[in-house]
């Protein structure tokens, strides 16, 4: 059976997947965000080491069966060097609990990638602060 790739046009997208998302991404990991990889993460492969492509756009990944991953880099802290965690909506509304941060209410014209992007500066800014 062959993978059926992610479509833009057709597919809703379980995380808005544009460049400006993996670069906060990036900040929150370069600011010290903790992340053990588990299976239900999204995680960005920026060096594209991951030779499978991957059926969602830009290298993302979505981490279902974690020992496929060790296989790929050798160890789970590998995955953390190499790869780069996309805290789903979901993921980032925890983290703001953990961090004791209360996002500005969304008019109703926002976007959920706005709101996504506004989640993730503020937990940049609360880690980088620790």
């Amino acid at each position: 059976m062959q993978p059926v790739a992610f479509n833009p046009a057709t597919d809703l997208a379980p995380t808005p997947f544009d460049a400006e998302i993996c670069e906060l991404a990036r900040a929150l990991k370069q600011a010290g965000l903790p992340w053990r990889p588990h299976v239900g993460c999204f995680a960005w492969d920026p060096d594209g080491q991951i030779k499978p492509a991957s059926p969602f756009p830009a290298n993302i990944y979505f981490i279902l069966s974690l020992p496929r991953f060790i296989e790929i880099f050798g160890s789970p802290e590998a995955i953390q060097e190499k790869m780069i965690w996309l805290p789903t909506w979901h993921q980032a509304r925890l983290l703001c609990q953990r961090y004791g941060i209360v996002p500005a209410p969304l008019t109703p014209s926002d976007s959920p990638a706005k709101e996504l992007k506004m989640i993730y500066r503020l937990i940049r800014d609360a880690v980088a602060a620790r």
